[in-house]
């Protein structure tokens, strides 16, 4: 059985799906939760999976693009008028609705590709990131009841 660890990052983020029949059609926003899960058969020479502090510095400025920003499908047809208005708050998901399970989807690709890239120059990092560590899954908290997750 593996050891596990999560990093929890908050966000309040916004997003409109517009395939949707009901209300979720219309812009709407939640305080997100991100919950990003690390396994490892062995702990390291510190007794840890890795280092919180790690995911932080991997992560921050990846997951902070979500906070205050609104998520949309690129074939929504307001996405010009939105992107005109806010330029630097809006998040575009290609052909599809930002729905938390999209969300969940893409944070972990992003997550998994940022580790693999971390694992080949974590030699010489204050905090480095050892081989035998893996993304075990990502979940994402849309409301106090209903969350999303995924993973490979």
């Amino acid at each position: 059985m593996p050891y596990r660890i999560c990093k929890i990052f908050e966000v309040e983020s916004g997003h409109q799906l517009s395939k949707h029949p009901g209300a979720c059609r219309f812009p709407h926003g939640h305080s997100r939760q991100v919950e990003v899960i690390l396994e490892a058969d062995e702990l390291d020479s510190q007794d840890m999976v890795c280092d919180f502090k790690t995911l932080k510095n991997l992560l921050s400025g990846f997951i902070d693009q979500f906070d205050h920003s609104l998520c949309l499908n690129s074939e929504d047809p307001n996405l010009a008028t939105w992107k005109e208005k806010y330029p630097d708050r809006i998040l575009v998901f290609a052909g599809e609705d930002p729905t938390t399970e999209v969300m969940a989807r893409m944070i972990y690709r992003e997550i998994r590709r940022r580790l693999d890239e971390a694992l080949e120059s974590s030699g010489d990092q204050p905090y480095p990131l050892r081989q035998k560590v893996r993304l075990a899954k990502v979940r994402v908290t849309e409301t106090r009841t209903s969350w999303a997750e995924y993973y490979e």
